[in-house]
């Protein structure tokens, strides 16, 4: 039998990180959750996800913004959610670098669809 424990989302935050930090919380076949923590980071100018399963991200602490290659661009407070379809292109363009932004992205499988 396995134990059972409690664990916080917003223990150990780190305050500056030299690169996003990504810990898979829980991992499945068809599902993986992540806790992304940003602290000023975005993506390169040049680069866009363009990923082959569904991305479901919540902002829990701090501000985002997401851009998308058809120009639209996306404010994220905490509490803001959005899912992204597989292969929509997107990058992060900004995180605020006066705390940490602390993601929760839930990334599944299209097989099902």
């Amino acid at each position: 039998m396995s134990n059972i424990e409690v664990t916080n989302l917003l223990a150990d935050v780190p305050t500056s990180l030299p690169s996003e930090m990504i810990k898979i919380l829980v991992q499945s076949k068809h599902v993986r959750v992540e806790r992304i923590v940003s602290t000023g980071q975005c993506s390169p100018a040049d680069f866009w996800y363009d990923q082959n399963e569904h991305e479901w991200i919540l902002v829990v602490t701090g501000n985002a913004r997401l851009a998308f290659d058809d120009g639209r661009t996306v404010e994220m407070l905490p509490g803001d959610h959005i899912l992204i379809p597989a292969h929509r292109r997107h990058r992060v363009q900004w995180t605020t670098p006066d705390e940490p932004t602390v993601w929760l992205a839930v990334f599944y499988d299209v097989a099902g669809d």
